[in-house]
Formats: structure tokens, C-alpha cells, sequence
């Protein structure tokens, strides 16, 4: 996997993709507690998920973004969009990219937007099947991202030139 190590805090930008309020009842009466699910990016390729739980929404989403910096990972992203298709699932969601033409924008759903905009994909065509807990589709979209290898990364594993990769 293209896990991050070492990497500036000051460039990440964190993105709420969702909350969740969970109310544990007991005889003393009701008490909330909150579950955020964060994603934080630099907007050039790299991008982590975490999910934080506290009493109050700002010091969850402060744990969830502590969190998402902790599991960053590499994407290649070329001239705005991926390298090429992908699939993944996690759980019962199961994510779709396609690669799109300059101008296109991103025409995905709900968490995966939120995932591929901070990763900084501006060209994108997207589908979620299956589930929409945002909890499994981001993680799925990440699962996805990940699998994504550019053709320098293929020449280099193949140990090949660039020009044969294309070629054949």
C-alpha cells in the first residue's frame, strides 16, 4: 500500500463527512454522545480518513481529524482525474471510478465526493452501489484509490521502459 510517512500538517485541509448522534438511555436520564467521520487532504494526491467519538461535536471531530492524519495515504492523481478504472467494496459498499476528460468535473455522490475532493480529483465519473453508510463508503473509496497505479509505478514493478508499458 502507498502509506505516508512523515508528512506536513500544515497543508492538510480536513473535510466533515459526516455526524452521528448516539443516545445511550440509563435511569438517570438520556446521554449523547457523537461519532464524526473526517477526511483530510492536500489537495495533490494524499489523503486519510478517521473517525472520532466524544461527548461534543467539535472535540470529536478534533479526534477524527488526529485520526485521519495518523493513516494518510499516496494517490496518483494526473491532470486532475485517475490513471485509470477502478472498483472496490468495503462492506456492503461497493465504489466505481472513471477517469474523465478535463472539464467533466466530479460527478460522484455524498461521502465519495467529499473523499475525492479532498484528494484533489477535479475530473471524475463516479458510482456508489450497495450500501450508503458513509462510514463504509469512504472507506471503500480509499480502498479504491489506493489500488490506482500510474504508468511510471507499472514501468517500474514490470521493470520495463515507459515507452513499452503503452506500446506493448
Amino acid at each position: 500500500m502507498n502509506k505516508v510517512k512523515n508528512f506536513n500538517d500544515a497543508e492538510l485541509k480536513d473535510r466533515l463527512v459526516a455526524i452521528n448522534r448516539v443516545t445511550k438511555v440509563t435511569k438517570g436520564g438520556r446521554t449523547f454522545t457523537f461519532a464524526a467521520i473526517v477526511v483530510v487532504g492536500d489537495g495533490k494526491g494524499v489523503i486519510g480518513y478517521g473517525l472520532g467519538k466524544a461527548g461534543e461535536v467539535t472535540a470529536a471531530i478534533a479526534k477524527g481529524v488526529e485520526a485521519a492524519k495518523k493513516n494518510l495515504v499516496k494517490v496518483p492523481v494526473l491532470k486532475g482525474t485517475i490513471p485509470h478504472e477502478v472498483e472496490a467494496r468495503f462492506g456492503g459498499a461497493q465504489v466505481f471510478m472513471r477517469p474523465a476528460a478535463a472539464g467533466t468535473g466530479l460527478v460522484a455522490g455524498g461521502a465519495m465526493r467529499a473523499v475525492l475532493d479532498s484528494v484533489g480529483v477535479t475530473d471524475i465519473l463516479a458510482k456508489s452501489k450497495g450500501s450508503s453508510n458513509p462510514h463504509n463508503l469512504v472507506k471503500a473509496t480509499i480502498e479504491a484509490l489506493s489500488q490506482l497505479r500510474d504508468a511510471y509505478t507499472v514501468a517500474g514493478q514490470r521493470g520495463i521502459t515507459m515507452d513499452k508499458v503503452f506500446n506493448g
